[in-house]
């Protein structure tokens, strides 16, 4: 069975500790596996790369890496305030995911 995150690719999320505590950023990549996500603008590192085929020039690279997933927390897009979710079960019988501080629904799940 794989790992659940509590956040998903396009989530708008804030970091919580770290080099970048109190960033805003959209997740990119969500890696359950790993219980890690990518956040845009976040955990910027520089990589090194020699030259080759795809890249010739070579050179150092900026991107961002990914960060524990315990470390970010979902921003709710209705009232625009960090806050943790619950699931609720809906009339039609699918799960959705609610902002526990003002009750609306974030999105389905499947």
């Amino acid at each position: 069975m794989q790992p659940k995150l509590h956040v998903k690719k396009g989530d708008t999320v804030i970091v919580l500790s770290g080099k970048d505590k109190g960033k805003k950023g959209k997740v990119i990549e969500a890696l359950p596996k790993k219980g890690k996500v990518v956040v845009e603008g976040v955990n910027k590192v520089k990589r090194h790369t020699k030259p080759s085929q795809k890249m010739p020039q070579g050179g150092i690279l900026v991107k961002e890496a990914p960060l524990h997933a315990s470390k970010v927390m979902l921003v709710c897009p209705a009232c625009d305030k960090p806050t943790r979710i619950k699931k609720t079960a809906l009339a039609s019988g699918a799960m959705a995911r609610t902002c526990k501080k003002c009750g609306e629904i974030i999105d389905k799940d499947k």
